[in-house]
């Protein structure tokens, strides 16, 4: 039971994630750095209201009071959310200038880094459908980074903060929402200190829709940040690496049917092979929940 409810917080996350650039598309006329930290102080925000309408302020003390008794998670808190700050500046970044499918890489190759931590650092063990998945995913991102003629940074640097980031979150003993809370807050002083003070907008100075977007942003990024906490005490960090390929799938949809960007037949070959791996790991999954379900 435990496993399918961080399946659903897990795809509510991810899904989420796969239909942001929609919402960074609205905001072309505010830059990325100004749209990085608007989206951490509204977080901020938003989670600070969420704590108090759900009354969960004395457990975000008490778990506060019992992170700063450990300097080793006390640094890996800081390390979350500098992380997840140099990871949602590079997202921005990349999908503003019309990258989208780059982007789309980065999470696909996301996964196998945390698949591969997952067996590596965490010790979890690696099945043999999980191993002909990696290596059908592999194929494929290998070959779409062929394809793009350029060594991939962009995409290569979401992927390897993206799963620092969530392997550091593996570790904490936090609720997702006192983390969430503190990742933002860590960094909202940087953050309040640059919109006031270097943005060359100044803080808030848009159209009211673009303010009412930019005030959005904390919400959207903050839910699926939630389910995306929970779901990773709930899983395997295995099963979260493969989960993940549906946020840069729905990406890709739309980098090529909504944003138009171009796509031929060797692109759909490489996404082939991620298919592939995707289904292998499902079916694998499946049929090793048959057989636990008939020995019970």
């Amino acid at each position: 039971m435990k496993k399918d409810s961080g399946l659903v917080y897990g795809f509510g996350a991810y899904i989420i994630w796969g239909i942001l650039p929609l919402y960074w598309k609205l905001l072309g006329n505010v830059g990325s750095v100004d749209i990085l930290f608007y989206r951490i102080i509204w977080s901020l925000i938003f989670m600070t209201i969420y704590l108090v309408v759900l009354r969960k302020i004395p457990t975000f003390i008490r778990e506060v009071k019992e992170l700063l008794k450990s300097r080793r998670n006390t640094l890996a808190i800081i390390a979350a959310a500098i992380f997840v700050s140099l990871n949602w500046g590079t997202y921005i970044y990349t999908v503003s200038i019309g990258q989208v499918q780059q982007a789309s890489l980065g999470y696909y190759i996301n996964p196998l880094l945390n698949v591969l931590a997952g067996a590596i650092y965490l010790k979890e063990p690696l099945s043999r459908q999980a191993k002909l998945a990696s290596l059908c995913a592999l194929t494929g991102v290998v070959l779409l980074t062929i394809q793009t003629g350029v060594f991939p940074f962009n995409s290569l640097f979401l992927a390897a903060s993206f799963c620092l980031y969530g392997l550091t979150k593996k570790q904490l003993q936090l609720s997702a929402a006192t983390s969430i809370t503190l990742e933002t807050l860590i960094i909202a002083p940087l953050a309040l200190i640059y919109l006031f003070f270097l943005s060359p907008v100044g803080f808030m100075n848009y159209s009211l829709n673009t303010n009412l977007l930019l005030m959005g942003a904390g919400i959207v990024t903050a839910i699926p940040l939630l389910l995306f906490a929970t779901a990773v005490k709930k899983l395997s960090y295995i099963t979260i690496g493969f989960l993940q390929y549906v946020n840069p799938t729905i990406m890709l949809a739309m980098a090529i049917f909504l944003f138009h960007e171009p796509y031929a037949w060797p692109q759909f070959i490489a996404f082939a092979f991620i298919w592939l791996g995707i289904l292998i790991f499902i079916l694998g999954n499946f049929i090793q929940s048959r057989k636990k379900g008939l020995r019970l």
